[in-house]
């Protein structure tokens, strides 16, 4: 029988540093980027408004942020009302699988874009890298559609930063952080959109 030694550990030191460097990060965002953010309430809201469609995309983490706000828009945030046009272009696997077998992984979301956007909808664009080859190709493919392209993105936004119409970059190289940001920025985006815009 094997022994087991008994250690715990006091986890919770780490854990108040972790919520105080999130908390000290959101307050340096909030006193850096005010106009970013209030441009990108702007553009969500005249596409809304306008009876467009919401289109997410990202990789990774940015793919689960993509998901979460879309489903935001189509279902509810904070309060009943009619359902706002979203999609997520990172959910359909037949569609993301055929695109990166026939023409490479770099085109799962500029393939879509190019079959679903139109004028008058907006490309929202996670990446923390800003990097991201797939994501590149998709605010191209917006471009050639006449679709507006909003980014979220960290560091110094990336390549992102020139491909996009507008973009939210969050002071830090953290991934984790950022993430956990342009979530956050998104449902306040989303629960004023909700709050303002007619039924």
């Amino acid at each position: 029988m094997a022994n087991h030694t008994n250690r715990t550990t006091d986890a919770t030191p780490r854990l108040l540093e972790g919520l105080r460097e999130l908390a000290e990060t959101a307050t340096r965002t909030a006193e850096r980027i005010g106009a970013q953010v209030e441009q990108a309430y702007r553009m969500v809201r005249e596409t809304v408004e306008g009876g467009g469609t919401l289109f997410f995309c990202g990789n990774g983490g940015s793919a689960a942020d993509a998901q979460h706000m879309a489903t935001e828009y189509v279902v509810r945030y904070m309060k009943n009302r009619k359902a706002y046009p979203a999609v997520a272009l990172t959910t359909d696997t037949s569609l993301l699988t055929a695109t990166g077998n026939d023409f490479g992984f770099d085109f799962i979301f500029s393939r879509q874009v190019e079959a679903l956007a139109k004028e008058g909808d907006l490309l929202v664009i996670h990446s923390t890298s800003g990097n991201s080859p797939n994501v590149l190709h998709a605010a191209r493919a917006a471009r050639a559609k006449g679709v507006r392209t909003l980014g979220f993105a960290a560091r110094d936004g990336g390549a992102l930063a020139k491909e996009v119409d507008h973009i939210v970059i969050i002071p830090t190289d953290r991934t984790d952080r950022a993430q956990e940001l342009h979530l956050c920025i998104e449902h306040l985006i989303c629960e004023i959109v909700e709050r303002e815009v007619l039924q």
